[in-house]
């Protein structure tokens, strides 16, 4: 059966979301929604960078949810814009149709979301009849169905530690990284997504998702972060980054399990891949990976590295982030109503297997 799907917002998210679509046999791209006027009328092909679909974008809201979608791929920004982002999902899941998206990080792990906010989608879910889920890489697959499979040819266990490693030199999402994260402002400046208990926030619903799909009991989650300044000034794709300013950070949720320190997130980010050489590096002529290390007998390693055809490897990510939504489509729309976690879906498989895109 074949759902009709759309795809909102075309930003770093949204173009690749816009191909996995075409190229699942199982889903059909049938309209793409568009916020920028200088977007409007252009084929979505355009604005994924492959051939003609003969999908034209709008930004007509209304007109798009009209017609029925089973589907929308969320990709439009929450990180600036939580509250908006919010209500146009509330608006597509009372319309029917049913939303996945990396935007409301609030309902990755639904059994410990805030009551108010599961029970106001969970409310839409049901007007609509559909469902909802939120996941992507990082927080997404990289820390939960990844450790979770692995730990499955594990013996003894004493740690699970899921790392990003990245060179945001790279990632051409200059207001997430000057404003969201704060590389390039003075040190006295914190950014919103290093302030005390954010990081918690944000991955502590990984930390969850892998405790119960283990079957243990967390006794508590924490959380610790380091900022360090650049000591020379930086230029990169995104301009110029001041010494004194915030250069690189690095931080841990960890999940507490009978006292010890079990189940740990970790990010190491740097605007400059030779900030800080001692923090922990991506493998050699990287610029970021995903690495999963199960310390334990045997110890297990497993590197992820992701591209999409260009060297930037922040694409590669983006476009992962997309498949895994994407992918999850349609066992979510034949789900009962309501917001979904990762344990409550099948198993998630691509549907592109020998697929040709327009070129």
């Amino acid at each position: 059966m074949t759902r009709r799907v759309v795809v909102w917002g075309t930003g770093n998210v949204g173009r690749t979301s816009i191909r996995t679509v075409l190229a699942h046999a199982d889903l059909e791209l049938v309209d793409v929604i568009v916020h920028a006027p200088e977007k409007v009328g252009r084929d979505a092909g355009e604005l994924a960078d492959i051939g003609t679909t003969g999908v034209l974008a709008t930004d007509d809201i209304q007109a798009v949810l009209d017609r029925g979608p089973d589907a929308i791929v969320y990709a439009a920004s929450g990180d600036t814009r939580p509250a908006e982002a919010l209500d146009d999902v509330l608006r597509t899941l009372r319309a029917g149709a049913s939303v996945v998206t990396p935007a409301i990080y609030g309902l990755l792990h639904p059994a410990s979301a805030d009551p108010r906010l599961r029970a106001q989608v969970d409310e839409a879910c049901e007007e609509g009849g559909s469902s909802f889920y939120v996941s992507g890489i990082d927080p997404g697959w990289a820390q939960d169905i990844l450790p979770l499979l692995i730990s499955g040819v594990g013996g003894q266990i004493d740690e699970i530690r899921m790392q990003e490693l990245f060179d945001y030199s790279t990632y051409d999402a200059p207001e997430i990284v000057r404003e969201v994260i704060g590389f390039g402002k003075p040190m006295d400046f914190l950014p919103p997504m290093l302030i005390p208990s954010v990081p918690t926030m944000i991955w502590g619903p990984m930390i969850r998702t892998v405790a119960d799909g283990l079957g243990v009991e967390l006794d508590d989650i924490t959380e610790s972060v380091e900022r360090l300044p650049l000591e020379a000034d930086v230029e990169t794709i995104q301009g110029l980054f001041e010494a004194g300013t915030q250069g690189a950070f690095r931080f841990e949720v960890t999940g507490i399990v009978d006292g010890a320190p079990r189940l740990v997130v970790e990010h190491v980010t740097r605007i400059s891949p030779e900030l800080v050489p001692h923090w922990p590096q991506p493998g050699p002529g990287k610029a970021g990976e995903h690495r999963l290390v199960i310390e334990g007998r045997p110890r297990i390693e497993l590197s992820i590295h992701a591209t999409d055809g260009t060297d930037n490897p922040a694409d590669g990510g983006n476009a992962t982030a997309a498949a895994r939504l994407v992918n999850a489509i349609p066992a979510l729309v034949d789900a009962a109503p309501g917001v979904k976690g990762t344990g409550d879906l099948p198993p998630v498989v691509g549907g592109g297997l020998g697929a040709v895109l327009p070129a």
